[in-house]
């Protein structure tokens, strides 16, 4: 039997974060074992128990980890949870994100406010999470390390597709960590790892509805939002090597996106 490789996932129990554990669960190239993490343990093991009766035959297992970005409490007690468990990790996938300029107004409180809340979450959170796994992923002979990012952080892209005033924050935020993966690239350098900045492309998830004020499926879909397993299907074939010839890079579906 193959030996197992090792996955950790954020925000993995919705949108996905849930379509990417879902595809690697049942991809015939594991087995996999994934600690699917999430804010909430109860959804957490919800997701795992769906995941479970969706694909009864997997090879692969699903281990819950609770995790909390925004916490450093959390994220130290999950490295403990997963160490203890584990001698390594062989994937971090960065998954956990989130948007709030819906949340912000004109007023010079509401906007440091609500900017300070995009990055801390989608920036400051996530580097901290991969700092305190590092020594966990750099055990690994394959590391892989993903990062969530988006279509809307480009400068080239940044007038096309969804295009709303109200995404500052977001965008900017994703920007950053567009730039965030290359130190990274820099930081690692020396080392085995290879790294990605993954934009799924625009998906119906709740993230997409915060960003257009209006979660209806159909009316995302009205606005050429796919079905968020088509970046799962992505993130499973970053994992399985199909972009080993882009690592460093922003990558979408269709290739490499523009800086």
């Amino acid at each position: 039997m193959a030996e197992s490789t090792i996955v950790l996932i954020t925000g993995g129990n919705t949108g996905l974060g849930y379509e990417s554990v879902k595809a690697l669960y049942g991809s015939p190239k594991g087995p996999y074992t994934i600690f699917l993490g999430g804010r909430s343990i109860e959804k957490v093991h919800a997701a795992i128990a769906r995941l479970k009766n969706e694909i009864p035959d997997s090879a692969s297992s699903l281990l819950p980890l609770q995790v909390d970005i925004e916490s450093d409490e959390s994220i130290a007690a999950a490295f403990e949870n997963v160490k203890s468990r584990v001698s390594h990790i062989d994937v971090l996938i960065n998954n956990a994100g989130a948007i709030f300029d819906n949340e912000i107004d004109e007023t010079p409180a509401s906007i440091r406010a609500g900017m300070i809340k995009t990055y801390n979450v989608n920036v400051a959170s996530t580097q901290v999470m991969t700092v305190v796994f590092e020594p966990l992923l750099l055990k690994s002979a394959n590391p892989r390390l993903l990062f969530v990012t988006s279509g809307l952080s480009s400068f080239t892209t940044a007038a096309a597709g969804l295009n709303r005033p109200n995404t500052m924050a977001y965008r900017t935020s994703k920007t950053a960590l567009n730039m965030l993966m290359w130190e990274w690239c820099v930081r690692l350098k020396d080392s085995p790892a290879k790294i990605w900045c993954i934009s799924p492309g625009l998906l119906s998830t709740g993230l997409l509805g915060a960003l257009i004020g209006n979660d209806d499926v159909e009316s995302m879909r009205q606005i050429g939002a796919e079905g968020p397993e088509a970046g799962g299907v992505f993130v499973k074939d970053v994992v399985e090597g199909i972009r080993d010839n882009e690592v460093g890079k922003v990558v979408d579906r269709a290739g490499v996106q523009p800086w």
